[in-house]
């Protein structure tokens, strides 16, 4: 069985991630996520996804990321660097209006995401 877990895998799926926003390709990004998984981020009640700042499972991840590409059409990502531990990897991004944005994506044991959380800057 693959460990899902080295150090090499994370940062290979957090250069993956990027790609695949940056090609705007949502099932690509989608397909590295568990479908019990959870998102977590300030912005989640803006579009409508709930005043808890989470979504659960992927049905309303899609959901939720489909409305937010709608409204992000320039949308793209600078990587600056990628942070690793034994189950997550935090993918640290510059986006398309320059604001510097930390994920932190939990793995399950299958290498999927099972939780993400985007963090910004307070100010």
């Amino acid at each position: 069985m693959p460990d899902f877990h080295d150090p090499s895998r994370l940062t290979a799926l957090g250069h993956d991630w990027v790609a695949a926003w940056n090609a705007r390709d949502l099932e690509r990004v989608l397909a590295m996520y568990s479908e019990d998984t959870e998102m977590t981020s300030d912005r989640i009640p803006a579009f409508g996804f709930g005043a808890s700042g989470t979504v659960r499972g992927k049905a309303q991840l899609r959901a939720y990321w489909s409305a937010a590409l709608a409204k992000l059409p320039e949308l793209h990502f600078e990587l600056i660097d990628l942070y690793v531990s034994p189950d997550s990897v935090v993918v640290f991004y510059q986006n398309e209006r320059g604001k510097k944005i930390c994920e932190y994506l939990r793995l399950d044991d299958q290498g999927k995401i099972r939780q993400g959380s985007a963090n910004h800057l307070v100010h």
